[in-house]
């Protein structure tokens, strides 16, 4: 166990439970990594998680207070609780591409809206991996899946035209970027800017799952295979092919432009209570 897993994860949690050569662990170490280079202790953070592969294998891993906040949401939670936090502390909010995209994506939007200091790392494995490998919200087009034999033939959120990013930024989030879990330090500086934002914060990033997309889509569950197939078609923003599917990098960097919707709140409050008792003295 290296020194950040002993200062910031529960031992009985290590190593995952992850299937063998799951990618989740590198978005995982990527965020501890932001952590600890920005100095932030275990009581500084209240990490929440959600369903799937990414809840399930982050849930009580974090070695402080933790939530669980299932089927997309988490979110509401983390907005109720972020009334009564400390203002400096953090939430870190870990979810799947469903729960971020799919049943949680209106909660997703109000929490854009609100600007609610949240940093919201979506691990996303390509589809429904946990329940068998089912297409799902970002599944790249013509993927064989279970549920798409012939190919995966609708539209997806991460098209150029058609990128969720965009939609999240025209709700209010202050800060959005993509990567995939083998950007490495790329991705660990993305993700400290995004805790550094005292807003809504969400960090798209693609791993690769061996046990079900790679069998369905590649015809093998040989890690070395599917890391190198997403690796190949990503490519940081500005420098695309024509085979990118994954541009990466900050697509939108407003930090800290917006109030913060817990401290708006508490403002909102303290103005009323002081507006009545002016008046009380009258």
């Amino acid at each position: 166990m290296d020194k950040l897993a002993r200062k910031y994860l529960r031992a009985r949690k290590i190593p995952s439970t992850a299937c063998s050569g799951c990618g989740l662990g590198q978005c995982h170490k990527a965020l501890v990594k932001a952590l600890a280079d920005l100095d932030y202790e275990v009581d500084d953070i209240i990490w929440g998680t959600s369903i799937g592969c990414s809840g399930r294998q982050t849930f009580a891993t974090w070695n402080g207070d933790n939530f669980a906040g299932t089927h997309g949401r988490v979110y509401p939670i983390a907005r109720g609780l972020r009334i009564a936090m400390p203002d400096d502390m953090k939430i870190i909010l870990t979810v799947g591409d469903g729960d971020a995209f799919g049943i949680g994506f209106n909660h997703v939007l109000h929490s854009a809206r609100t600007n609610t200091q949240m940093t919201v790392l979506v691990c996303d494995n390509l589809g429904y991996q946990s329940t068998g490998g089912q297409f799902g919200w970002t599944t790249p087009p013509g993927i064989v899946t279970d549920s798409s034999p012939y190919g995966m033939s609708e539209p997806n959120w991460v098209q150029p035209d058609m990128d969720v990013l965009k939609i999240l930024k025209e709700a209010g989030a202050t800060f959005l970027a993509r990567h995939v879990s083998m950007d490495g330090a790329a991705l660990v500086e993305t993700l400290k800017k995004a805790v550094q934002n005292n807003g809504f914060s969400l960090v798209h990033t693609v791993f690769p799952c061996t046990t079900n997309f790679a069998k369905n889509a590649l015809g093998s569950r040989n890690a070395v295979n599917i890391f190198n197939w997403i690796k190949d078609r990503a490519a940081p923003l500005g420098e695309e092919t024509e085979d990118t599917i994954w541009r990466t990098g900050v697509y939108h960097d407003a930090s800290n432009s917006r109030p913060e919707f817990s401290q708006a709140l508490k403002k909102q409050v303290s103005d009323i209570q002081r507006r009545f008792q002016d008046e009380g003295s009258h």
